[in-house]
């Protein structure tokens, strides 16, 4: 299937087959198939909610990270329990969806035991869509929360600098019969990621977006990426890029403070960190009043009195969800420059290549 928008054609990949290419690759380059499982699971996963400049266009920057010797593709990342409800986990310079994983496991097996689990994880790298790990927590039944920091992106309000990365917060809980609240959202304008995306594509970007490297607003991705991100309100914004550095980077033992390694960097190790914790939502009442209460929540957030111009409010999360189940039926849309580039990871080591239509 292919579709033509923005003088380039479209083309369509089956969730189904993009999740087989992925793992293909990851076990192409010495990743275990345990692992390659998890991170294609979540890459796909980016993609099907259409964030897909979280999804499987990471690939050829995780891959040049393995071939760099900067990214180890099957550490054996130990968990370690502090306390019944602390767990510290190293990540053993693996992939951070990974490390992620295993500590949000850690921390709904404490929950639901003592009410609440915890997890720091240390010398991890990047972990794609942070929403992947609170969604996983909600399957469990858990509310939670997820942090990490990233490379330095964004100036401290004020400065001009890049110090700060575009850290998303990202928190979540279970819900009754109109869904789960997701939170996942980065504490700039946009999303870095959206910069390379339209880099890919050859398209021009917003100019409230970012800086060129002279500080001066600018529609050119490439320009953007020399210069910064700029944050979402202000102080704001950069105050929410400094927690997520306070409880991942310097909590953990971490870099921080503008020293983590980037993704798109394969000259070393990110040694990014990451914080999460789950929380059981019936310690205060039974598990049948918390969704009741959620189902209320969310009726009276979707009937709010609409704005002049907008045809439906929506839940955080839903419009993900939306795209989710359209996606599961229309596949992952791609233009040629980004299958090229997939496909070309799979010729280096051997791996069948993406096939086009659903």
């Amino acid at each position: 299937m292919e579709l033509q928008r923005n003088h380039q054609t479209t083309y369509f990949v089956s969730l189904e087959n993009a999740h087989k290419f992925v793992e293909g690759v990851l076990i192409g380059n010495k990743v275990c198939p345990e692992h390659a499982a998890i991170v294609a699971r979540c890459l796909v996963q980016a993609d099907a909610r259409g964030v897909d400049t979280h999804g499987c266009n990471r690939v050829p920057s995780y891959m040049r990270r393995i071939r760099q010797g900067v990214l180890q593709p099957s550490p054996h990342i130990q968990v370690k329990a502090i306390s019944p409800v602390v767990h510290q986990v190293d990540g053993k310079n693996g992939f951070g969806f990974v490390s992620a994983t295993l500590a949000m496991d850690a921390c709904i097996k404490s929950a639901l035991d003592y009410g609440i689990g915890m997890a720091s994880v240390k010398h991890s790298n990047h972990f794609g869509m942070s929403a992947s790990f609170v969604m996983q927590a909600n399957a469990a039944g858990m509310m939670s929360l997820v942090f990490t920091n990233s490379s330095p992106a964004l100036p401290a309000w004020g400065a001009k600098d890049r110090l700060l990365g575009v850290s998303p917060i990202a928190c979540g809980a279970p819900g009754g019969a109109d869904g789960d609240f997701v939170l996942d959202m980065a504490p700039s304008i946009a999303a870095r990621g959206k910069i390379y995306k339209a880099l890919r594509r050859e398209e021009k970007i917003p100019k409230d977006w970012a800086l060129d490297a002279h500080g001066n607003p600018t529609d050119d991705p490439a320009a953007a990426l020399e210069g910064v991100m700029l944050p979402m309100g202000g102080p704001k914004g950069s105050a929410l890029a400094i927690m997520m550095d306070v409880f991942s980077g310097v909590l953990s033992g971490s870099a921080f403070a503008g020293e983590v390694t980037g993704p798109y960097d394969p000259s070393k190790a990110s040694d990014v960190g990451h914080f999460l914790l789950a929380i059981k939502p019936d310690l205060f009442m039974s598990s049948k009043e918390f969704r009741a209460r959620m189902d209320y929540l969310y009726q009276r957030v979707t009937s709010s009195s609409k704005m002049a111009g907008v045809d439906r409010v929506y839940f955080p999360g839903e419009l993900e969800q939306i795209q989710a189940q359209l996606r599961k039926s229309t596949g992952i849309p791609w233009v040629q420059a980004e299958i090229d580039a997939l496909n070309a990871e799979a010729d280096l080591v051997d791996a069948p290549h993406l096939v086009i239509g659903v």
